[in-house]
């Protein structure tokens, strides 16, 4: 099986190194990641000026680019071959509910799909890396289910690990995402200039975030497990709109 990897923290994450190290136990993996921590890049492209790819001391490669344009760089072009499965990951924090709007790991995991290879992105849903083992054993055990039990087609899933200990992870389950309260506002401050410089604030607390959502499932210590979809259209909305659009 051959593998493509990236992530949104960067070639130099310790969370890319145990997810590759996992992969290796499976098939060929290729690593291509970008150059800095582009967290909450989403599904960005460059398209205003050209990429550069570059290999680092450990072998994995990375890019002056997104998330996105790592996956699409090398399922596109850089690859002589097309990859059997994406993996994204395992990044520095959790990715639940809202947050899989914002996220690079997300988005580097969505791309694969969008170009019809599988993927899974992998979270850790604490910042700090501490028991990133645990979340590498997660890997593990769905990459071994993947290998016994190929999906019959691309599909988009969302991991995210809670920071314990191995021993006391319940195991895995599937949910839905939750949602999260509006963001905290910007925070305002100047810099040494005296001009007035904003920060994006803190992303708001759990919403929705009862029995079957992701943020439930990683607070009681499951790991959750997430398919997601593409497709954006609001259904419930298509007839409502019709009346409106056509109404006197």
């Amino acid at each position: 099986m051959r593998i493509l990897i990236s992530n949104d923290d960067g070639y130099f994450s310790p969370g890319i190194e145990a997810l590759a190290e996992v992969a290796r136990e499976f098939g060929e993996v290729t690593v291509i990641a970008p150059e800095r921590d582009r967290s909450g890049a989403s599904n960005s492209l460059t398209l205003d000026r050209p990429l550069s790819v570059r290999v680092a001391a450990n072998g994995f490669l990375y890019l002056n680019g997104t998330p996105t344009d790592c996956v699409h760089v090398a399922v596109t072009g850089l690859l002589d071959h097309k990859p059997d499965l994406v993996l994204s990951g395992i990044n520095d924090g959790a990715n639940m509910g809202d947050d899989t709007i914002y996220s690079g790991t997300v988005a580097a995991a969505m791309e694969g799909y969008l170009l019809g290879v599988p993927a899974i992105a992998f979270s850790l849903a604490r910042r700090g890396h501490e028991n990133l083992g645990t979340a590498a054993g997660v890997a593990r055990q769905l990459l071994r289910r993947y290998v016994a039990a190929p999906f019959p087609a691309p599909m988009l899933l969302n991991v995210n690990v809670p920071a314990i200990a191995p021993e006391r992870l319940r195991g895995i389950q599937i949910t839905r995402l939750g949602r999260r309260h509006m963001a905290e506002p910007v925070v305002r401050t100047q810099n040494p200039r005296g001009e007035t410089i904003y920060w994006i604030g803190p992303a708001g607390g759990a919403k929705e975030a009862g029995p079957g959502t992701d943020f439930y499932a990683v607070e009681q210590g499951w790991a959750s497990l997430t398919p997601l979809d593409i497709d954006l259209t609001a259904a419930h909305a298509l007839g409502p709109v019709r009346d409106w659009l056509n109404a006197e």
